[in-house]
C-alpha cells in the first residue's frame, strides 16, 4: 500500500506518512490558502497543489523535494478570445421551463482549477487540468506551459465556436453551485480519466452537463450520458445538463466507469456508452459526491453517502462507507471505527481515494479516516484538521 496522502484543505496541503505503521501528519504546506486539489505525479514524483486565493486567483504550486519546498508555475490562463454563454445565477422562483432569451457572453476566466491528471509514461510531461469555467487545459511540459482544448470549449453543446463569432447553437451546458462563490453559475470540469491502454482516449465530466469522451487525444468529443438520470428536470433523461459529482475508472479494466451523480451511483461496463443506475436507497446508497474504482476489478467501488443536497450532512448521524463487488448488484455499508452519533462528516467529490487494500477519505469537518482492509475496518489518522477538499494516495 502507499506510504503518503496528500491532503487539499480549505486552509492549505497538508502531507500524512505511514512511518513504522502510524500515520502522522507534517506542518502544514501553503498555511491558510485553500488547496482544492493536490495529487503526486506518478512518473516521476512531482507534488502539485491547485491554490484558489482569494485575492490573487488560482495558481498552481508544485515541489519536486517530497513536498518540502514549493514553487509557483505558469497560471492556466483562457487565450483571448475565448467567450462562452453565461448562465444566469439560480433564484428561489427559477423556472427551468421559461423561455430562454438571446445569449449573453462573457469573455472567459479561470476561477478554480478544480482537478489535475497525468498522462501516460510515453506523455512524460503531459498534465490535464479541468477548471471552472469549464475548460480542459493540457501540458505537454510538466506545467511549465498550457493551452485549452478548443474542440471541448467550442463543443455544439454548449454554443459552437465563439472565437469565431456568435453562439451557432444552443448552450446545454447547466451551471455548478461550486461556481456561486466567484459571483458566477458556470459549468466546471472535476473529472479527467485516461485509459491506461491508449492515453488518447480519454472521458471527462462536468457539471453540470455530463460525461463526454474522445477517442482521438481531444480533437474530436462526444456525450456519453445515456442510461443517466436527470430527476429534478421536466425531461429526466436529456442528452445534456447531468450533474456527475465524480467519475472513476478502474485502471486493470479500463471499459468500467463509476459515477456518482446529484441523482444517483451509476456504473457502466463498457466504456460509458451505456450507464445503469445502481443506487440502493433503502441502504443510503444514492446521494453523495465522492466515488472511487477498484485498481484490478471493474466491478468493486465505493461510496461515502450522504443525505442529500440540502442537508449535507452523515446519514441519521452516523458515518458510513459502502462497497459492491458485483456492479452494483449489491452494497455492504461499513460502520467499524467510524463515529455513529453526532457526525455532521460530508465527504466531498475527491475526498476518497483507493490504493490496493487501502481505501482513505476525508470530510469538511476535517477528520480523516483509513481503512486497510478494502473499507471494513476504519481507524482514524488525523482530526482538527480545515475542512478536505481532496485525499490523495501518493
Amino acid at each position: 500500500m502507499s506510504n503518503l496522502i496528500m491532503l487539499g484543505t480549505r486552509k492549505g496541503t497538508v502531507i500524512i506518512d505511514r512511518i513504522n505503521g502510524t500515520w502522522q501528519a507534517r506542518a502544514i504546506n501553503h498555511p491558510g490558502i485553500p488547496v482544492c486539489y493536490a495529487a503526486r505525479d506518478p512518473r516521476d514524483g512531482t507534488m502539485w497543489a491547485s491554490l484558489d486565493h482569494g485575492h490573487w486567483g488560482p495558481k498552481l504550486s508544485r515541489s519536486r523535494d517530497g513536498g518540502i519546498t514549493w514553487e509557483d508555475v505558469l497560471t492556466v490562463n483562457y487565450p483571448d478570445g475565448a467567450r462562452y454563454i453565461a448562465q444566469v445565477l439560480p433564484t428561489p422562483d427559477f423556472d427551468p421551463e421559461a423561455p430562454v432569451g438571446e445569449p449573453s457572453y462573457a469573455d472567459a476566466t479561470v476561477y478554480k482549477i478544480w482537478n489535475l491528471a497525468f498522462g501516460s509514461d510515453e506523455q512524460p510531461g503531459r498534465i490535464y487540468a479541468g477548471t471552472i469555467p469549464g475548460g480542459l487545459f493540457i501540458s505537454d511540459d510538466g506545467g511549465d506551459s498550457w493551452e485549452l482544448n478548443r474542440p471541448l470549449w467550442n463543443h455544439e453543446s454548449r454554443g459552437g465556436d465563439l472565437f469565431a463569432g456568435d453562439a451557432s447553437s444552443d448552450n446545454q451546458w447547466g451551471g455548478t453551485p461550486a461556481s456561486i462563490d466567484y459571483g458566477v453559475f458556470e459549468p466546471g470540469i472535476h473529472s479527467i480519466s485516461i485509459d491506461t491502454r491508449n492515453p488518447d482516449h480519454i472521458h471527462v465530466a462536468a457539471s453540470s452537463a455530463g460525461v463526454i469522451e474522445t477517442s482521438d487525444g481531444g480533437k474530436t468529443w462526444l456525450g456519453r450520458n445515456c442510461g443517466m438520470t436527470n430527476d429534478y428536470m421536466p425531461n429526466p433523461e436529456p442528452e445534456w445538463g447531468h450533474d456527475p459529482h465524480f467519475i472513476a475508472r478502474c485502471k486493470g479494466q479500463p471499459d468500467h466507469l463509476w459515477q456518482q451523480n446529484h441523482c444517483g451511483v451509476f456504473y457502466s461496463a463498457d466504456g460509458a456508452k451505456q450507464w445503469k443506475k445502481v443506487s440502493m436507497p433503502d441502504m443510503g446508497v444514492h446521494f453523495g459526491f465522492p466515488i472511487a474504482a477498484d485498481d484490478k476489478d471493474g466491478r468493486t467501488a465505493w461510496v461515502v453517502p450522504a443525505v442529500a443536497d440540502s442537508e449535507r450532512m452523515a446519514i441519521d448521524g452516523g458515518l458510513f462507507v459502502a462497497r459492491t463487488t458485483d456492479g452494483g448488484e449489491s452494497w455492504q455499508t461499513f460502520r467499524d471505527g467510524l463515529p455513529q452519533q453526532n457526525a455532521y462528516d460530508i465527504v466531498l467529490r475527491h475526498g476518497l481515494d483507493v490504493a490496493g487494500d487501502a481505501v482513505c477519505f476525508a470530510s469538511t469537518t476535517g477528520n480523516v479516516y483509513v481503512s486497510e482492509d478494502r473499507g471494513e475496518h476504519w481507524q482514524c489518522i488525523a482530526n482538527n484538521l480545515p475542512p478536505v477538499y481532496s485525499v490523495r494516495f501518493a
